[in-house]
């Protein structure tokens, strides 16, 4: 973070129905899914309806198109933590509650890096967990966290503070001890700002330079490690996509940072989340042109709302479940290859802590978790019409052939009565609902009416059976909800 800023038990109803791979007129009442005529009665198959919600009910329709539009593939959303969390009893063998919450969105990526990177030094004769440095039990540990929630890491080595020798050292042990659990390495942090802290003055060229010595010295002890970078704070364009260019074939994976703003704002509220971000769609294109041209995909490696630990009473709140699941799905309708969501403490984290001992998910969590139980696959274009504004949908082929829609209603007081034509025939459908009290609500959030245990233990109830005839799914989507439907 910059100062700026194995699946466990409790899931069987949502994996007996099939739900996870390996573990408009406002005011005018709907017919309840299941009662309409001509629908296949959803009661004689003994399902469960999905119930008609209270209030204003507006109609909407979408179509789901062949077009691609994108794809979400493995580890797509991660999470990413300060390096310093190392010498904390955080990523241990036996922190039983972190593991299961990992497991329950896993497997994915971790990143250890953020702004501690560059003030953590290696300390190959220390006995670990002490703050500003890692040591070699600090490594082991993270190795044993791994293995124990089948996870990667992106790991974070010092650039500003440290020497090649050192890095080359750490990158060493790091290879050994992790193994395949080993993503690539990071060389630093936010080098765009590095001017004025570590630096009087910091180029690109001076990060460059600095970066292909560290890199040499580190290649020269352990040929054939993974590298990513730069990144980068900012500065898309003038940092990111020219070092991109200068490292050529060296990166395996090109890193950017993005946060709506400063937590300090007073802009920074939840009507600013909940509303279009155009800054990054602007660094997601040029981001996308790059991969394009050098073959090399690109991650948001540390992301979340606003910097600085995150704004109050907005980005620990409910509001913030919804804007995770655009978020992620805008960066892979954009190309991109996956986001780490930073974390760690209070305030934004999808994961609550205190030093590591782990006091529960955070209505962000609830949002990953359903992104995440849409599956992996092929994007597919979709067209929503409503008149209710803040709702968007998107259309995921999985690999397994079914197909996940995903609809998120950021009104407050607009209930959708959702017809979706599928493109495809429809054989049976179902629906998982994300749910919350209110947009600033910190608890109370659920899916499909389950909250998520501190361990990870989940039990949701049966998904909703929706009706549906020929290529046509009927559902509701509740104000300040949002739904997956899985359709086959």
């Amino acid at each position: 973070m910059s100062t700026r800023r194995k699946m466990i038990c409790g899931c069987g109803a949502l994996a007996a129905a099939g739900w996870l791979g390996g573990c408009a007129s406002g005011g005018r009442a709907q017919p309840e899914p299941g009662s309409a005529p001509g629908t296949p009665g959803a009661a004689a198959r003994g399902a469960r309806p999905q119930p008609l919600p209270r209030g204003v009910i507006s109609a909407a329709t979408l179509t789901v198109f062949i077009e691609s539009d994108g794809r979400i593939g493995a580890s797509f959303a991660g999470l990413s933590y300060e390096k310093a969390y190392l010498a904390v009893p955080c990523f241990t063998p036996d922190n039983e509650r972190l593991l299961g919450l990992f497991r329950r969105l896993g497997p994915s990526l971790l990143r250890v890096g953020g702004d501690s990177v560059d003030r953590v030094l290696w300390t190959p004769g220390g006995s670990g967990r002490s703050r500003g440095q890692v040591a070699p039990a600090d490594v082991e540990a993270l190795a044993g966290f791994l293995d124990g929630c089948a996870w990667r890491v992106l790991y974070g080595v010092n650039l500003a503070t440290s020497t090649p020798a050192a890095a080359a050292d750490e990158v060493a042990y790091a290879v050994h001890a992790l193994g395949a659990s080993l993503y690539g390495i990071e060389l630093g942090n936010e080098p765009d700002l590095y001017t004025g802290g570590y630096f009087a003055h910091f180029t690109l060229a001076d990060f460059e330079q600095r970066w292909q010595r560290f890199r040499g010295a580190i290649i020269a002890r352990t040929p054939g490690v993974s590298f990513t970078g730069p990144a980068d704070a900012g500065h898309v364009s003038d940092w990111t996509v020219p070092f991109g260019v200068h490292t050529g074939g060296q990166i395996a994976l090109l890193t950017q940072h993005h946060y709506r703003g400063s937590g300090r704002s007073p802009l920074a509220t939840i009507t600013t989340l909940l509303s279009p971000d155009s800054a990054l769609a602007d660094e997601l294109a040029v981001l996308g042109q790059a991969t394009t041209r050098s073959g090399v995909p690109y991650r948001l490696a540390e992301t979340n709302s606003f910097f600085g630990g995150g704004a109050p009473h907005v980005s620990d709140r409910y509001a913030a479940a919804l804007w995770v699941i655009d978020l992620l799905f805008g960066i892979a309708q954009a190309g991109g290859a996956g986001a780490n969501l930073h974390g760690g403490g209070g305030g934004y984290t999808p994961i609550a802590d205190s030093d590591g001992a782990v006091i529960g998910p955070r209505p962000l969590y609830y949002g990953m978790l359903l992104f995440t139980l849409a599956g992996e696959g092929t994007l597919r274009r979709c067209s929503l019409a409503t008149e209710v504004t803040g709702v968007s949908a998107y259309a995921l082929e999985r690999t397994d052939g079914a197909l996940s829609v995903v609809v998120v209603n950021k009104d407050a007081t607009h209930n959708l009565s959702l017809s979706i034509d599928c493109g495809r025939a429809v054989a049976q459908a179902s629906l998982v609902a994300l749910t919350g009290p209110a947009a600033d609500a910190l608890s109370g959030v659920c899916i499909q009416g389950s909250e998520v245990g501190a361990d990870g233990a989940f039990s949701p109830q049966p998904p909703y059976r929706l009706p549906h005839s020929g290529r046509l799914v009927h559902c509701y989507v509740a104000a300040l909800s949002a739904a997956l439907i899985r359709v086959s």
